[in-house]
C-alpha cells in the first residue's frame, strides 16, 4: 500500500438544508383507447360474471378447501395503456400483485387479488361507467374501463414472471414463490403457505427472504402443482424459475516454484488495519502458505455445517489469492518489502460436488453475511461475491430475488440499518459464446448476471491488459482484445431498459481469450496467477474473467478502508467510481457515435466508468483535489417532499480564474443506499423499486445562488411558482447528462471547460425524488431518513498548478472560526 502524502479532503459544516418541494413534471399523457360505451360495458360485465362463475365452480368440486377470494387477470389494448394504479384498493383488500408487458404486442396485463365478497367492486365501477359522466363528458371511470380490453380468471402463465419457456410441465422444477404481505403478517403467511404446500405434496424449502408486502419461498412443484397451489392459496404474487448458479473453476498448468513462495514470505509486513474482505464462495484453504497469515481461526466458516469450510474445487482459493494481493506475480518478483493491511475471512455459500439442486441463494448470502459479522462484529467489512447465475435470469436489468437480497443486506433495511460494501461479479460470457458471436457483440448481447443487477453493490466487469501468449499449445493463437479494452470475459447492461442501473459499475483486470480465428479458449498467460486450493500439491493457478476482476476491487476497498478508518460504505463506492476513467480504447470500441443518446451511453453500459484508480480514489495531489462529504437528509414526510441539502464547498476561485482558458475537469459523485422494494408491480406510482432517489446539481456560471435554488426548489420562488431564476442549467457541459446518470443509486458525471468558467461551481445541491416510502404510507416509512456521501473533485492536467494549497487553506481557516466561534 502506498504512502498517502496529501489526505482528501472531509469537509463538515457545508450542508445548509432548506425545505424542499419538486418541480412539477408531467409524465407521458396516457393512452386510452376510444369504446362504445354501451357495447364495452356488457362486454366486461359478462366477462367478470364468467370469471367469477369460473371460480365459484371449482371450489364447488374441489376436494381441498380453496382460497377465499378470486385471482383475475386483466389486459389493455395492444399499443395503449392500462389504468394499473386503479386496479388497486387497499380498504376493500382489492391488491395488485403483478404487472407484466408483453413486448411483442405492446400489451400491459395485471393480475388481482379479489376478496371473497367484494366481486361486485369492479362490476359497480363498470355500471357507473355505462350510466354516469364527469364534467368532462366522458363516462365515469373512463380512463380504468376503457383501459381494460379482457378480464379473466388468472391462471399460472398470469402469475409466471420470466420466459415462458422457462414455466415447469409435467416435471417439477424449482420455483420462487413471491408471496404478498400486509404489515406484520410474515409469520402467518409463511405458516399458512407451508401447510398448504404440504398439503398438496410440493416440497417447500425452509428458507426465504422478506420485502416491504413481499416473502419469498422456494419450493420443487410441477406445473399442475402451481395450478393447485393458484387455487388454494391467496397469498401468491409471482412465480419466477429459481435461479441455476454458474460458477467456473477451470484447473489450469502453473509454473511455480516453491522458492518465490518462500521469498514472497520473507519480505511480508503485516500490519493489520480494522479492514477486512468477506469472500462468499467455495471455501477457502486458508493453510496455504500465501494465505494463512491473513485469516484468523474463526473467520473460515460455512452456512452448511455438513459442506465443511474447505475449499472443494479452487475457485475461493484463486478468490483469496487474489483479494489479498492484487497482483500475485507482481509482488513475486518485486524485491521490496510488500504490506498487508487487511484480513480475510471465507464464508462458504456454494454446496460440494453432487449437490446441484437449486437454493434460495439471496437468504443463503444474507447467512453469510451475518455469519461474518457475529463472529467479528467490529470489522469494517468488504464483501466481495464472485458468484452468479445465468440461467432464469432477467435480461432487462429488473430486479431478481437475488439481487433484492444483496441490496436489503447493503441498506441494512431487515436489520439494525447496519451499512455495508458489496461487490458482486458481472458474469462472464464463456469463450465458446464468441464462435457465435463476434467479440465485442458477443459482451454487449450477454447481459449482466443475477445478482448484479443490486442497486447498491458495486458490480465489478473486466478489461484486458495481457496480450502476449508464450505457450507453444497455443503458438497459432492470438488474444482477442487489445490491452485496454473491455475483456471479453465482461458482460454488459447495453441490452438493458435505460430505468434501470449502469453495471458494470467498474472493470478491473480480468484476462483475455486467446483464438486462432476459429476456435477460442481460455490462456494462463492472459490470465492471472493467484493461489491454488490443493497447496501440497501445487501452489499455484490461475483465475480470470469479472471473478478476478471482483477480488481486485475488493482489495482496492480495503485499502481505503484502512486509509481512512470509520469511512462510510458509501462514501468507499463513490471515491472507486469517482477514481474511474474509460481508456483510449474503451472509447474507439463503444463511442464512435460521441452524443449522449448513443455512444455515451453505450461506453457506459459496457465499460461502466471505467478502471478505477486507488491513487486517485485515496489521496490529493496539487493539481486534483478530492472533497468529501457526509450527509443525512429526511426526503419526505406523509404529504409529500421535505427537504434539500445546498452546499457551500471551498473553492479555489481565484487561482481558477487566473488559469483562464486552461482545460479543467469538475466530477461530481453522488452515492447513497436504497431500500428495496422487489416485485412486478410495474415502476411507476407507488410500486416503484427504490425506497427514494436522491439527485445533484451544480451551480451554472450565469447564476447567483438565489436563481439557482429557485430552478430546483419550487419552495424557494416565493408567491410566483413559475419564478425559476434568471440563469440556465448549463446541462450541455455534462459529459453524460441527466437521462444517463440518474439511474440506479450512484451518479457520477463531469465537465470539461475552462478554467475561468468553473471559478463560480462552489454550491452544490442533493435534492430527493420520489420513491416507495413516501408512495407506500401506509407502511410508515415516510419519515426515514437517508445517508449519502458526496465527492467532488477539480482537477488539471497540468501537473505544476496548485489547486489544492488554496483549498485546504480555506478549510483549516474555516476549523479555525468555528472553533473560536465556539469558546468565545
Amino acid at each position: 500500500m502506498m504512502a498517502v502524502e496529501k489526505k482528501n479532503i472531509f469537509l463538515s459544516n457545508t450542508i445548509e438544508p432548506l425545505p424542499y418541494v419538486s418541480k412539477s413534471g408531467r409524465g407521458p399523457e396516457k393512452r386510452i383507447p376510444d369504446r362504445d360505451v354501451n357495447t364495452h360495458a356488457n362486454f366486461l360485465k359478462r366477462k367478470f360474471e364468467e370469471a367469477y362463475a369460473q371460480s365459484l365452480t371449482q371450489k364447488q368440486v374441489a376436494a381441498i378447501r380453496y382460497k377465499e377470494g378470486t385471482y383475475l387477470e386483466f389486459s389493455g389494448k395492444q399499443q395503449y395503456d392500462l389504468s394499473i394504479k386503479s386496479l388497486e384498493n387497499l380498504s376493500a383488500g382489492i391488491r395488485l400483485l403483478n404487472v407484466k408487458t408483453d413486448k411483442e404486442t405492446d400489451t400491459v396485463r395485471a393480475t388481482v387479488y379479489v376478496p371473497e365478497g367484494k366481486e361486485a367492486f369492479f362490476i359497480n365501477k363498470v355500471e357507473k361507467y355505462l350510466e354516469s359522466y364527469e364534467k368532462n363528458g366522458k363516462p365515469k371511470y373512463n380512463d380504468l374501463i376503457s383501459s381494460i380490453d379482457d378480464v379473466k380468471l388468472a391462471f399460472l402463465e398470469a402469475f409466471w414472471i420470466g420466459k415462458k419457456e422457462d414455466m415447469p410441465t409435467d416435471t417439477p422444477v424449482w420455483c420462487e414463490i413471491w408471496l404478498r404481505v400486509e404489515d406484520v403478517q410474515f409469520d402467518e403467511v409463511e405458516s399458512s403457505f407451508s401447510a398448504k404446500c404440504e398439503e398438496l405434496g410440493i416440497h417447500c424449502d425452509e428458507k426465504l427472504i422478506k420485502f416491504p408486502e413481499r416473502l419469498i419461498k422456494l419450493i420443487y412443484a410441477s406445473a399442475t402443482q402451481l395450478g393447485e397451489l393458484i387455487s388454494r392459496h391467496a397469498y401468491i404474487a409471482e412465480i419466477r424459475r429459481a435461479p441455476e448458479v454458474t460458477s467456473f473453476f477451470e484447473e489450469l498448468n502453473s509454473k511455480e516454484q516453491r522458492e518465490w513462495v518462500e521469498d514472497l514470505l520473507s519480505r511480508i509486513d503485516y500490519d493489520f488495519s480494522n479492514a477486512a474482505i468477506c469472500i462468499l464462495d467455495t471455501g477457502v484453504s486458508s493453510g496455504h502458505l500465501l494465505l494463512s497469515g491473513a485469516f484468523d481461526d474463526d473467520t473460515v466458516q460455512s452456512v452448511e455445517a455438513a459442506w465443511g469450510n474447505g475449499d472443494h474445487d479452487g475457485h475461493g482459493t484463486e478468490m483469496a489469492g487474489i483479494a489479498l494481493y492484487y497482483n500475485l506475480q507482481d509482488r513475486l518478483l518485486s524485491p521490496n518489502r510488500q504490506r498487508i493491511v487487511h484480513h480475510l475471512e471465507s464464508v462458504k455459500i456454494l454446496p460440494p460436488k453432487g449437490e446441484n439442486d437449486p437454493k434460495l441463494y439471496g437468504a443463503i448470502t444474507q447467512r453469510a453475511v451475518y455469519l461474518a459479522e457475529i463472529s467479528r462484529p467490529h470489522i469494517e467489512r468488504t464483501v466481495c461475491m464472485a458468484v452468479t447465475s445465468e440461467r432464469y435470469n432477467t435480461n432487462d436489468g429488473s430486479p431478481t430475488s437475488w439481487s433484492g437480497a444483496v441490496d436489503s443486506i447493503v441498506s441494512g433495511a431487515m436489520d439494525r440499518d447496519e451499512k455495508r460494501l458489496f461487490f458482486v461479479s458481472a458474469g462472464n460470457v464463456y469463450p465458446f459464446e464468441l464462435s457465435h458471436s463476434e467479440y465485442p457483440e458477443s459482451s454487449i448481447i450477454h447481459s449482466v448476471e443475477s445478482p448484479g443487477q443490486a442497486w447498491n453493490a458495486i458490480t465489478v466487469g473486466a478489461y484486458s491488459q495481457d496480450v502476449r501468449i508464450e505457450d507453444n499449445l497455443l503458438k497459432n493463437y492470438r488474444a482477442v482484445a487489445n490491452s485496454g479494452e473491455l475483456s471479453p470475459y465482461s458482460s454488459t447492461s447495453v441490452m438493458w431498459d435505460d430505468r434501470w442501473p449502469i453495471k458494470p459499475e467498474i472493470l478491473c483486470d480480468g484476462g483475455n481469450v486467446a483464438t486462432n480465428g476459429t476456435d477460442y479458449t481460455e490462456c494462463t498467460d492472459l490470465s492471472l496467477l493467484t493461489t491454488h486450493y490443493k497447496p501440497l500439491s501445487r501452489l499455484f493457478s490461475t483465475i480470470w474473467g469479472t471473478s478476478s476482476a471482483t477480488a481486485q476491487a475488493a482489495w482496492m476497498a480495503a485499502q481505503i478502508i484502512a486509509e481512512y478508518p470509520g469511512i462510510w460504505p458509501e462514501t468507499v463506492r463513490a471515491l472507486l467510481i469517482h477514481s474511474a476513467r474509460w481508456t483510449d480504447s474503451m472509447k474507439s470500441q463503444f463511442c464512435k457515435d460521441d452524443k449522449k443518446t448513443k455512444g455515451r451511453r453505450n461506453l457506459l453500459r459496457s465499460c461502466g466508468y471505467g478502471i478505477p484508480n486507488l491513487d486517485r480514489a485515496i489521496q490529493c495531489m496539487n493539481n486534483s483535489v478530492n472533497l468529501v462529504m457526509e450527509g443525512e437528509l429526511q426526503p419526505f414526510v406523509k404529504s409529500g417532499m421535505n427537504e434539500m441539502h445546498i452546499h457551500h464547498i471551498p473553492w479555489p476561485k481565484e487561482v481558477l480564474q487566473g488559469l483562464g482558458s486552461i482545460p479543467t475537469e469538475m466530477r461530481v459523485t453522488l452515492s447513497y443506499f436504497i431500500e428495496p422494494g422487489p416485485g412486478e408491480v410495474g415502476w411507476k406510482d407507488k410500486y416503484r423499486y427504490p425506497s427514494c432517489g436522491l439527485r445533484f446539481d451544480v451551480i451554472n456560471q450565469n447564476e447567483t445562488k438565489t436563481d439557482f435554488m429557485k430552478r430546483i426548489n419550487v419552495k424557494m420562488r416565493g408567491e410566483d411558482k413559475k419564478d425559476s431564476g434568471e440563469g440556465t442549467s448549463g446541462s450541455k457541459f455534462w459529459y453524460l447528462g441527466t437521462d444517463n446518470r440518474d439511474v440506479g443509486s450512484i451518479h457520477s458525471d463531469f465537465r470539461q471547460q475552462n478554467a475561468v468558467d468553473l471559478c463560480d461551481a462552489n454550491y452544490i445541491a442533493v435534492y430527493p425524488v420520489i420513491g416507495w416510502w413516501r408512495e407506500r404510507a401506509y407502511l410508515g416509512r415516510y419519515n426515514n431518513k437517508v445517508r449519502y456521501s458526496l465527492v467532488v473533485s477539480i482537477s488539471t492536467p497540468e501537473i505544476d498548478i496548485n489547486l489544492y494549497t488554496p483549498i485546504i487553506t480555506q478549510v483549516e481557516a474555516s476549523i479555525k472560526n468555528a472553533v473560536e466561534i465556539e469558546v468565545s
